[in-house]
């Protein structure tokens, strides 16, 4: 996850949540968002 990009990471997320993908992977790419700082990012984008 550190390897990617903030904005690859924020297209990952909405990619994961449009593909109704694993729970555990959505809650993982979350943590990351929010280790990061980017939560604003998620609401701006959506």
């Amino acid at each position: 996850m550190r390897k990617l990009s903030d904005d690859l990471l924020i297209e990952s997320y909405h990619k994961a949540k449009e593909l109704r993908l694993s729970p555990d992977f959505i809650r993982l790419i979350e943590t990351e968002i929010h280790r990061r700082s980017l939560t604003n990012q998620i609401k701006a984008s959506s």
